[in-house]
């Protein structure tokens, strides 16, 4: 489970007797596990930890000894199963030798499947990896109430949006969609892209110098990794003409401005396009302001047809702005990198910014380019992994099940040999058995392996990546 490529767990089969296969995705817990019977050493391990009760774990590191194929349930006496829920009368009963009396939950009707937590500048980020078309339909098309229960952060995991990564449909590396917490569809998130990139170069090893096009509904995006750690996007030319924006706002000396009536007052503001839309407020003093009122009003205002984000704005000096942030779908963020470019073009266009200026938001600074008034706008700031995690069953989307695609017998025909679909009847290697070879490389892996060490194996994936992307980000 947190290895992508290999999961291991026990087979049904006897409680005296157990034996291990390699599976694709099952979700397995300790629940309900009786220890009783095993010596007080056994229940705890060496170091005391509590038992494992109610906790997810996977066992099986990236070990080269191990052959990545995938096999079939078995029985006690070896005989594959191609259901072991309907072939076993207690389909909850499962072992691990030397680990027998646990009694271990599988759940076969459900993938597990895994995420990875990003922050930019506390604009937090669920990311999930389908760039090979690995993720189902139900997550690449995800209902809102699905989204909005990820993003809650008491009964979910807790985030400002989530982000997939998908296969390129167009010229770029690869394709992203990014839905915020209350479930809509983002055209396009300045920090998010940045995260993405982040997350593309943990995975992928890319040092340095790095540029990826990914594809948006706001268009091509280039994001950059830098030498310090930092991200730097190409994000694009703004949007000023009102109907791209979109708005109803005036054109006035190239920008859409104008007054928005609100129930107390009217507030002078301005709109930029960024691929997604954007009002900018400036204001005398951030701290004076009824910030959550006006900020929800301006969302969903009459002047902007799809809503917009809103950012009251505060000009310290002609290089340095600071904004809050309110987006839309999401409320109050901590950043919105597309925000802050935003900010700065509408500052630059009403006389009271530079094209370069540090934009400070309550997470932390960016530093936002827009040379000569024209052309692309640069954003520079940070990414930084959080964590990385697996969803429970009862997280997966509403009705996922896995489901075997049958090949054509074109395909079928021309399919590279594979143990768990052409020996479901019989071995078709007997002199080769790669089934076989499998279950004593595991086998002498469990002899020779204590639980606690296979739990601290299959936890050191976060930590080698941690550490490969902290000594790139200090050389």
């Amino acid at each position: 489970m947190f290895n992508v490529r290999r999961r291991v767990t026990a087979v049904h089969g006897r409680q005296d007797v157990g034996k291990v296969a390699i599976v694709s995705h099952p979700a397995v817990s300790t629940e309900s596990a009786d220890h009783r019977d095993l010596a007080a050493t056994d229940q705890c391990g060496a170091s005391g930890r509590a038992p494992l009760d109610g906790q997810k774990f996977g066992v099986l590191p990236d070990q080269s000894t191990f052959n990545p194929l995938r096999t079939d349930h078995v029985n006690a006496d070896g005989q594959l199963l191609s259901d072991p829920g309907l072939k076993q009368s207690d389909p909850r009963q499962t072992g691990i030798e030397g680990r027998s009396l646990h009694k271990i939950r599988i759940c076969h009707q459900h993938t597990m499947l895994q995420f990875s937590k990003y922050q930019g500048l506390g604009n937090d980020f669920l990311i999930l990896e389908g760039r090979q078309g690995q993720l189902p339909q139900s997550v690449v098309e995800p209902a809102p109430i699905w989204v909005r229960q990820l993003c809650d952060r008491r009964f979910g995991i807790g985030g400002d949006g989530v982000i997939l990564a998908l296969p390129p449909q167009g010229q770029g590396d690869l394709r992203m969609r990014i839905f915020n917490a209350d479930g809509s569809e983002a055209e396009m998130c300045g920090n998010g892209i940045r995260c993405l990139a982040r997350f593309l170069a943990d995975s992928d090893g890319d040092a340095p110098g790095k540029r990826w096009a990914i594809e948006t509904p706001a268009g091509l995006i280039r994001p950059e990794l830098q030498s310090d750690g930092q991200l730097r996007v190409d994000m694009g030319a703004p949007f000023l003409e009102p109907s791209s924006i979109p708005t109803t706002l005036p054109l006035v000396d190239g920008l859409a401005r104008g007054s928005a009536d609100l129930a107390d007052r009217a507030l002078e503001v301005a709109a930029v396009g960024m691929g997604n839309p954007h009002v900018v407020v400036p204001v005398e003093d951030l701290n004076a302001i009824p910030f959550d009122a006006w900020g929800a009003a301006l969302e969903v205002h009459h002047l902007f047809p799809a809503k917009t984000n809103v950012h009251f704005l505060q000009v310290h000096a002609r290089n340095r702005l600071e904004i809050r942030v309110w987006e839309r779908g999401a409320g109050p963020t901590l950043a919105c990198g597309t925000g802050a470019c935003a900010t700065l073009v509408a500052a630059v266009l009403l006389g009271m910014a530079d094209d370069h200026a540090e934009v400070m938001l309550p997470g932390g600074p960016l530093q936002i380019a827009w040379s000569g008034r024209h052309g692309a706008v640069l954003m520079t700031g940070p990414a930084v992994a959080v964590f990385d995690g697996v969803l429970s069953p009862d997280l997966m989307p509403a009705g996922e099940t896995p489901v075997a695609k049958p090949l054509t017998p074109d395909a079928a025909d021309n399919a590279p040999f594979d143990c768990s679909r052409d020996c479901v009847d019989s071995c078709q290697q007997p002199d080769s058995c790669l089934r076989d070879a499998a279950q004593q490389q595991v086998q002498a892996f469990l002899n020779s392996t204590s639980l606690d060490a296979m739990l601290n194996l299959a936890s050191e994936s976060l930590e080698q990546r941690t550490r490969a992307r902290f000594e790139r980000d200090t050389l």
